[in-house]
């Protein structure tokens, strides 16, 4: 028979898969979760703490407790961070900077970020991994309001997403993906360990905060071989809508 904390971690994970507590809201205080299970607060606080290794929720010093994902399918209307999904499936994400700098804002830049164009943001090429393998390479523009924050997170922190809440409160809500297929380039074959030109799934996505204020916008490359991506839909709801295939750039 489960533990009293493992049955509510559980009842507490089925709310939020349910959205009865969304992405970016607050989960109820330990007083009112102990009243309503009719436990102990410390056994709140196990169960909580179950979720929050999970990914599931986030907690700072001082402040209520915050649904950062859910255990879904991602759809591509809410945003899961590759640490989550990696801890989802058993698997340890890791990640490593390769280089970061700061440039001015390009054209695109100042579209998707929705700031003026030569408003100094940061770069960041970084290599995501599962279990240590490299399946994924990150080229990610920080908006300006945030840069500051990522610029002194530790090159090989598996989660920044955990990270930027941990420091600053901002949680990764929303995001927009547009996914098609490239061949890998010099760059990308040296740091995923495939042949140039190998077939790469390319998503290029814009992460907002659950207020619509952009975060960040990011070009992810993944090896073929390692990671796809399923999308469930039906009539009455469906998060994919259907392009022709942009022109290459």
């Amino acid at each position: 028979m489960a533990a009293r904390h493992e049955e509510i971690a559980d009842e507490l994970r089925r709310a939020i898969d349910r959205e009865q507590y969304t992405v970016g809201s607050l989960l109820p205080a330990e007083t009112e979760l102990a009243a309503r299970y009719g436990v102990s607060r410390g056994t709140v606080r196990q169960a909580v703490a179950a979720l929050t290794a999970e990914g599931l929720i986030g907690s700072r010093q001082g402040a209520r407790r915050v649904v950062l994902a859910s255990r879904r399918s991602q759809s591509f209307a809410e945003l899961r961070s590759f640490a989550q999904w990696a801890r989802a499936m058993g698997r340890e994400a890791t990640g490593h900077v390769v280089a970061q700098e700061y440039r001015p804002a390009t054209t695109e830049d100042a579209v998707r970020l929705q700031l003026r164009e030569g408003t100094r943001v940061l770069h960041v090429l970084r290599v995501r991994g599962l279990d240590g393998e490299p399946v994924l390479l990150e080229r990610t523009v920080y908006a300006d309001w945030v840069s500051p924050a990522v610029e002194v997170i530790e090159p090989d922190c598996p989660s920044v997403t955990q990270r930027l809440f941990e420091d600053t409160g901002v949680v990764f809500a929303y995001g927009e993906h547009v996914i098609d297929a490239v061949a890998a380039g010099a760059q990308d074959s040296e740091l995923l360990g495939v042949r140039r030109t190998s077939p790469l799934l390319r998503v290029r996505r814009v992460t907002t905060t659950r207020e619509g204020r952009p975060v960040e916008w990011s070009d992810d490359r993944y090896r073929s071989d390692a990671v796809s991506f399923s999308v469930h839909n039906s009539t009455g709801n469906n998060a994919l809508a259907r392009k022709t295939a942009e022109q290459p750039r």
